[in-house]
């Protein structure tokens, strides 16, 4: 039904603020039609437009309420109801329990509360919450991070998946979500509670049978080079740093542990 791949853009990948040429946390998902943009941290609304129209974003997904993860949904706010884009309103916005009631105590500057609605259809996410968007499956799952954060996977009508951890430390619900996809994205901010460090991200993606593994939220003290080779030395899979810009492809591949390199299939 739809013939555009199943890919997935980095719009940022910085932790815990944004650096010159790389916003925080922020991922543009296209395929089955659809156009969805995957967790809005600082900085990511701009580089958003450099890949699509805001009036064309099809569908929100937040990970969690951290500003470094959600900050830029109170700009793209004002964008959808001040720039004269003329996008379909209300945009599907799937988050955690609070999400509205937190963008409209940022946005409220009086006694009444901001109508956040009309901007956004909020869906509160729960575990296992599922959404169709366009040809594309969205299916949440909770996972640690100290407070309520969720892990998506994302899968079109031809079978292929992507898998992206949000923020949180190694967790079975994590290795179940991305058992057997095509393309895991994980963050590696550190072996800290709520985080994983790069060994353990390359740890998860070899419990569940990932395809390629993405490394994303590498904490600043840390290379992306020496997160890379780290991963490594527990997943024996393709490894990527997420270097904001880059364009993953998500393909169908033998799950059969082959070379490692810093880009596999990616393009800006």
């Amino acid at each position: 039904m739809f013939d555009a791949p199943l890919r997935v853009t980095v719009l940022g990948s910085a932790t815990p603020f944004p650096r010159p040429g790389n916003a925080c946390s922020g991922y543009l998902v296209e395929g089955g039609g659809a156009r969805v943009w995957v967790d809005a941290g600082t900085g990511t609304l701009a580089e958003l437009q450099r890949h699509v129209t805001l009036g064309d974003v099809d569908a929100v997904w937040i990970s969690h309420l951290h500003a470094d993860h959600s900050a830029d949904l109170l700009t793209f706010f004002y964008a959808l109801l001040h720039a004269g884009l003329e996008p379909v309103l209300p945009v599907p916005l799937f988050g955690p329990a609070g999400t509205a009631d937190r963008l409209a105590g940022f946005l409220t500057n009086g006694p009444e509360r901001s109508p956040v609605e009309r901007a956004f259809k909020v869906e509160e996410l729960y575990d296992s919450h599922v959404v169709r968007v366009g040809g594309l499956t969205l299916t949440s799952r909770a996972v640690e991070h100290g407070l309520p954060a969720f892990a998506l996977r994302v899968e079109d009508e031809d079978g292929r998946s992507l898998v992206y951890s949000g923020d949180c430390e190694p967790c079975p619900s994590l290795v179940e979500l991305a058992r057997d996809c095509d393309l895991l994205v994980c963050e590696a901010d550190g072996e800290t509670p709520g985080h994983h460090s790069a060994a353990q991200a390359g740890r998860t993606a070899a419990e569940a049978g990932a395809g390629r593994l993405v490394l994303t939220h590498v904490g600043p003290a840390l290379p992306p080079a020496e997160a890379v080779a780290l991963a490594s030395e527990t997943y024996p899979g393709d490894i990527a740093h997420a270097d904001p810009g880059l364009r993953f492809d998500v393909t169908r591949r033998s799950r059969t542990p082959g070379r490692t390199t810093t880009s596999p299939a990616s393009s800006r």
